[in-house]
């Protein structure tokens, strides 16, 4: 009996000096897949997940190129292969994670403008009363598509006086729910989330444009085996299914 004892003792004191707690930084488009996600994890691998989604991918990517500590980044592909030739992260950790297109949205119940079309989205926008997207500043890849893209259709100079700029990000969806703000851009798989706008509809595929998220294990990771197990498990098929039902391809 005490020879059992001291088994399962010894096979908890392993099981715990295994167990590690690894920390996420992920652009804000990927938290509700990854807060299903993580539970899942947690209990597969017995690791713990810190997870920090708190911005967009260029400011994460600039928090961990700055010196923040992480186990595993999550942004777009050019950033990770960035961060990786400054050895910040592991070369050959990056997997590809999910896509989302982006989306037009607008206040719970109001009608949904045409957008069907490019002529049809033009017209919309030369027609409404207001339009408000994230700071580019802030590294949003949305709004620094859009900024090219009014400009590639001519149309740039004629919305400036009328686009509202979103300092604050608690704001790209509540100024829109309150009818402050007519018309609505951001990812799509972040519109559906919020049970205050409606979702108009993806950008007409002529113009549509896609943030990649893919994730990579950190070089100064304390927990390199754990990050790159996390990795391992938000890149396969069956997260890849949580992912399509939470609105990303």
């Amino acid at each position: 009996m005490r020879a059992l004892f001291l088994a399962l003792a010894m096979s908890a004191i392993a099981a715990a000096a295994a167990a590690a707690e690894i920390k996420v930084l992920a652009g804000s488009a990927v938290d509700v897949p990854l807060r299903v996600l993580l539970p899942r994890f947690e209990q597969a691998s017995g690791h713990k997940v810190v997870l920090d989604s708190d911005g967009a991918i260029g400011a994460m990517a600039k928090r961990l190129a700055a010196g923040e500590y992480a186990d595993v980044l999550i942004v777009a592909p050019a950033q990770l292969a960035a961060l990786e030739r400054e050895g910040k992260v592991q070369a050959g950790t990056t997997r590809e994670v999910a896509r989302t297109g982006v989306g037009v949205f607008v206040r719970k119940g109001a009608p949904k403008p045409d957008i069907g079309t490019v002529d049809a989205f033009k017209e919309t926008l030369r027609r409404a009363r207001s339009i408000g997207y994230n700071d580019p500043a802030a590294g949003a890849p949305v709004s620094i598509y859009l900024l090219d893209l009014f400009q590639r259709l001519g149309i740039a100079a004629e919305l400036q006086p009328k686009t509202v700029v979103f300092k604050q990000r608690g704001e790209r969806f509540a100024a829109v729910a309150r009818g402050d703000v007519e018309i609505g851009f951001n990812q799509v798989a972040e519109i559906v989330t919020v049970p205050d706008v409606d979702l108009v509809g993806p950008l007409p595929a002529a113009i549509q444009y896609y943030t990649t998220f893919s994730a990579g294990v950190v070089t100064a990771s304390r927990n390199p085996d754990a990050a790159q197990a996390f990795v391992g498990f938000i890149s396969s098929p069956s997260a890849a299914a949580v992912m399509r039902a939470k609105g990303f391809e």
